[in-house]
């Protein structure tokens, strides 16, 4: 993909309004709230105090997997798998699954034995895949988190914090394989060489508890205490929400993430079928537009500068068909990438030997800001 161009820059001032005042996470020692698009943290308590983090642990173990594995790669599990402490997926010794059974096993389940099946699947032993899992804190840019083990048992050496776990949260949940494996709530997996069915149960109550849940793990060992992350999306809005050693979790998290949505409005940003250039061949126009939306939380009392930059391929074949991706729209705040939205052709194009492109985005574009500005 080749970068082209910047073609417009956003910045939005809002009226400042009252923060709420009601208290919240009184029972955790560390809690925050962050905004899942731009990951901005909106309320903090202790955020980069280190604390052990249970099995959310298992948040960093999955997107390794999955990042690595091929969801149909089979794992067989050893004798040192199948007796782990703790939950349970109930995989036995020998027993084969495929890599995505694994995966809903150690998510739902919070299978402490599908950790380590997992992780000597993916780099040989507990001990290497503890090394991958700091290579993508580092990776991430985070400095307050250290792991031994993949399914989060107590380890004085194995810690986080809520900042930095939250920001684990966020990077996972925009993959849609895990976003899709914490969103589930039950699943069936049949192993490969047994007859037996293997059911699993998300254990995450806030699906029961709080509307437009859309994942991700909890967490509990008796010298850690309870350990949530949570995430709900709304209006196109997602928050995340953290929180280490607090027995009132469910309710504290409900707290913020109402606080959360209490303090944000949706715009769009992007428009489906919005035109982003248009491309002259032969003396024809075609159009080449958004393939979807996207949507910002704005803060009724927050600055915000919005960039977004078209990336068109450099290496287009004949045909195009009608919407066939042609590249992709950045969408970056304050400096940072949030997110992308592919760039489809809105008609069959037979030869593109001799393409020019034309933009057609910034006037499109600025329809939206003067939108967002009433």
């Amino acid at each position: 993909m080749k970068k082209l161009a910047i073609f417009a820059v956003l910045t939005v001032m809002m009226l400042m309004t009252g923060v709420s005042t009601y208290a919240m996470g009184d029972g955790a020692d560390c809690a925050c709230v962050i905004n899942g698009a731009t990951g901005e943290v909106i309320f903090s308590k202790n955020i980069n105090k280190k604390h052990a983090m249970a099995s959310t642990t298992k948040i960093m173990t999955a997107i390794i997997a999955i990042e690595r594995c091929n969801m149909d790669e089979v794992v067989t599990v050893s004798a040192n798998a199948a007796n782990q402490e703790g939950s349970s997926a109930y995989v036995a010794e020998n027993m084969q699954l495929y890599m995505r059974d694994m995966l809903y096993g150690l998510m739902l389940n919070s299978g402490n034995d599908a950790a380590v099946a997992i992780a000597e699947h993916v780099a040989g032993s507990v001990e290497a895949f503890a090394d991958l899992m700091n290579e993508k804190t580092l990776e991430l840019g985070l400095r307050n988190t250290h792991f031994v083990n993949p399914n989060g048992l107590d380890d004085p050496e194995h810690y986080t914090t809520a900042a930095d776990l939250a920001l684990i949260a966020r990077y996972a949940m925009a993959n849609p394989d895990f976003r899709e494996i914490v969103g589930t709530l039950t699943y069936q997996a049949q192993p490969l060489n047994a007859a037996e069915i293997l059911y699993f149960a998300n254990h995450n109550k806030m699906f029961e508890l709080y509307p437009d849940v859309t994942g991700i793990k909890t967490g509990f060992t008796q010298s850690t205490g309870r350990c949530l992350v949570s995430s709900a999306k709304r209006d196109g809005m997602e928050f995340i929400a953290v929180t280490l050693g607090d027995n009132d979790d469910w309710n504290d998290h409900m707290q913020m993430l109402d606080y959360a949505f209490s303090e944000h409005y949706p715009k769009k940003v992007i428009e489906s079928g919005m035109k982003v250039k248009v491309a002259q061949i032969d003396g024809k126009s075609y159009n080449m537009v958004a393939a979807g939306d996207f949507t910002m939380p704005l803060k009724e009392n927050g600055r915000v500068c919005i960039d977004v930059i078209s990336h068109i391929a450099n290496n287009l074949q004949s045909p195009i068909n009608e919407g066939e991706k042609v590249g992709y729209l950045e969408i970056c705040c304050n400096g940072v990438t949030v997110g992308n939205v592919d760039i489809i052709s809105e008609s069959e194009i037979h030869n593109v030997s001799d393409i020019r492109f034309k933009n057609s985005f910034y006037s499109s574009f600025i329809h939206i800001i003067k939108r967002l500005l009433v």
